[in-house]
């Protein structure tokens, strides 16, 4: 069986990803990183549910110590136009290190399960940095399990965040972007 570290940005997105890789063969580690996530009470929700789904599916979940919220905010101020670009290879990057620490065959990530997100930028990332760190990127389109990974979510009575998980996205959800 293949060992897979799966990037995890919230249980809601895990659901469908899980139950793929899984049925593909998967032994599945998860990895939750925070420090893209604000505030610290958001991050906290996230954590505690993807915590109780972890436990209820079986899945051992790595948490990222720390919050370091000034380093992501100082990796993007002024740059705020690309800092999902930078967010993605942060996380990514975190977790190709780990995969590769911990001796796993791949490493994905669930944001590949969000209809949000830059698909094409994710996977050229993600095989970048599994070659630069000798750990391949396993790329799947998890979107088409958009639905039942809501209402997966919803049945399980998951808290479900309703942005990203910046501060930037918080706002954009909150004030609107056609406001700014």
């Amino acid at each position: 069986m293949k060992k897979i570290l799966l990037h995890i940005c919230c249980a809601p997105c895990a659901i469908y990803p899980l139950k793929v890789l899984r049925g593909e063969g998967f032994e599945v580690m998860g990895f939750f990183y925070r420090r893209n996530i604000h505030p610290y009470q958001e991050c906290l929700r996230r954590e505690n549910a993807l915590k109780a789904y972890a436990e209820q599916e079986g899945i051992t979940v790595i948490y990222q110590d720390g919050y370091d919220m000034e380093g992501f905010l100082q990796n993007v101020v002024f740059r705020e136009e690309s800092r999902c670009s930078f967010c993605y290879h942060d996380r990514l990057k975190a977790t190709a290190v780990i995969a590769r620490r911990g001796k796993f065959d791949a490493f994905s990530s669930t944001l590949l399960q969000s209809k949000f997100q830059q698909h094409d930028l994710i996977k050229a990332m993600g095989e970048d940095l599994g070659k630069s760190y000798g750990v391949p990127f396993f790329y799947r389109d998890f979107r088409q399990g958009w639905k039942e990974g809501i209402q997966a979510s919803r049945r399980l009575n998951l808290y479900r965040q309703q942005y990203c998980g910046c501060i930037y996205s918080e706002k954009e959800r909150f004030y609107g972007e056609d406001r700014l």
